[in-house]
């Protein structure tokens, strides 16, 4: 089933939905069990310190007192002042289980951090924007100077929850327990590596209620099983997609090359470079012509689909163009990612910038896309149409109407020539019929999956070949054994 990420916007709709319906106790009934749940479960031993702040997030951390006291646990409340409306009703809860909660202050938090075994961060959650009064950043120093073991709830306290970067100061947790769905800065680098290992409580809501309110989704490998292409055994190399690498030039024949490469990999019946150099065929199979680009059109052979752009150089805008007026299947990568391209996608075009592409594609900073990807791809969407592919640790992609997320991959994929087998398997998934939409869920996850079982073979330092040759292990552990 498919995970959401929300936004502090999406929270606030859902709160306010439940609150309309008179759920919003229960909710945090429920959210506060799920956290005390997940701390005995992985933190089963010792005295639980849970500081709670004013918001809704310190009344599940109240909640979770109670259920941890019910569990037996022995546990301390530190609380600042409550302002959720339902701080203080579980606050007379807790005390009626014989649990007083604490005034939160720097003394007492000094103090029973020395008893502590596992501390419960309910400090700060959603609705937190930078900066951090100076109280607050104190007690998150203490925290992480303590060395104990930490489980946030719903985010680590510090962190802004729609942004990606990582503020000087934050709780660095062990765990974190989110509810509903993910945060943007629980998935996207380095804000995230703040959250440890990170799971998601079910609300025990509607699915509704929490859709409609996503930013974005992040399908899971059934979900991308589904989406693959399927071939009978009758198939043939005529019907098995016939796709077309034009890129390359001096000093960066590679490239193209690569791209072929993933394209047969994830297969592609046909694969065939065009370049104005002479490519190196680093395998047999692939077909490899030196021609004038500007000559070429797609009346010969018809391609089913074109990737664009791998190290094709300063004539890269010109021919991707070319290639996006033949209206056909097409991936657009590298140099042919340029500015003047935008307004010139249809529907079933991949673009597939980096982060630093994409800036330029938009005319901004590096630092502006990753420190929000989502809002980066919809606009990168919105300026260029048909569907973008924003790569990164992890990958968004942003169709007309949907925002995705691409689970998996490898640190190791941190290396040239990455790219290159993406385009080549996004044009194979293009080739063999997909959307675009469907094409570039699929291929990059394939992606992503070819690295990570290239990683438990191979270790850290991976190459693009590497990963291609992990490809069709990689379609057959998303499909399963026939």
């Amino acid at each position: 089933m498919a995970e959401l990420i929300l936004l502090p916007a999406g929270v606030r709709a859902v709160d306010a939905h439940l609150e309309r319906a008179e759920l919003l106790d229960v909710t945090m009934e429920t959210a506060g069990r799920a956290v005390a749940d997940h701390l005995n479960e992985h933190f089963p031993k010792g005295h639980v310190l849970l500081l709670s702040g004013g918001g809704a997030n310190g009344g599940d951390a109240l909640v979770a007192a109670r259920h941890l006291t019910a569990l037996g646990r022995e546990v301390t409340v530190l609380a600042q002042t409550a302002k959720h409306p339902l701080s203080n009703l579980n606050t007379k809860r807790l005390s009626a289980c014989g649990v007083e909660a604490q005034p939160l202050t720097s003394a007492q938090l000094k103090k029973a951090l020395k008893q502590a075994a596992v501390i419960v961060d309910g400090l700060l959650g959603t609705g937190f924007v930078p900066p951090l009064r100076p109280e607050l950043a104190e007690w998150i120093v203490q925290l992480n100077a303590s060395g104990l073991p930490i489980l946030s709830i719903d985010l680590p306290s510090g962190l802004d929850a729609a942004c990606a970067e990582l503020p000087d100061t934050a709780v660095q947790a062990t765990h974190t327990l989110t509810l509903g769905g993910f945060k943007p800065a629980l998935i996207y680098g380095p804000a995230a590596h703040a959250a440890g290992v990170v799971s998601v409580a079910s609300l025990r809501l509607p699915p509704e209620w929490l859709t409609r309110e996503a930013l974005a989704l992040r399908l899971d490998d059934s979900e991308i099983a589904a989406r693959l292409p399927q071939r009978f055994a009758d198939a043939h190399k005529g019907i098995a997609g016939r796709v077309w690498i034009v890129g390359g030039h001096p000093g960066t024949l590679g490239a193209p090359a690569l791209a072929g490469l993933g394209a047969l990999k994830t297969g592609a019946g046909l694969v065939t470079l065009y370049s104005e150099a002479e490519v190196p065929l680093i395998t047999p199979e692939l077909m490899a012509h030196k021609v004038k680009l500007s000559e070429l059109n797609d009346e010969h052979h018809k391609p089913d689909a074109v990737a664009v752009g791998m190290g094709l150089g300063p004539q890269a805008e010109t021919v991707a163009r070319m290639v996006l007026g033949w209206r056909i299947p097409s991936v657009i990568d590298a140099d042919a990612l340029q500015p003047g391209l935008a307004g010139a996608g249809h529907d079933q075009v991949i673009w597939t910038p980096h982060p630093g592409e994409a800036a330029r594609l938009l005319d901004t900073d590096t630092k502006t896309i990753t420190r929000d990807p989502p809002a980066a791809a919809r606009a990168l969407q919105e300026r260029f149409g048909g569907v973008v592919v924003l790569k990164g640790g992890p990958s968004t992609i942003a169709a007309p109407t949907q925002l995705y997320v691409v689970r998996g991959g490898h640190p190791g994929m941190a290396s040239a020539g990455m790219g290159d087998i993406l385009s080549g398997i996004l044009a194979a998934m293009l080739g063999q019929g997909l959307s675009a939409e469907d094409a570039a869920l699929t291929g990059t996850r394939l992606h992503t999956r070819a690295g990570e079982l290239a990683g438990d073979k191979h270790g850290y330092g991976l190459t693009a070949t590497d990963v291609s040759g992990e490809l069709g292990a990689a379609w057959l552990s998303l499909v399963g054994t026939p």
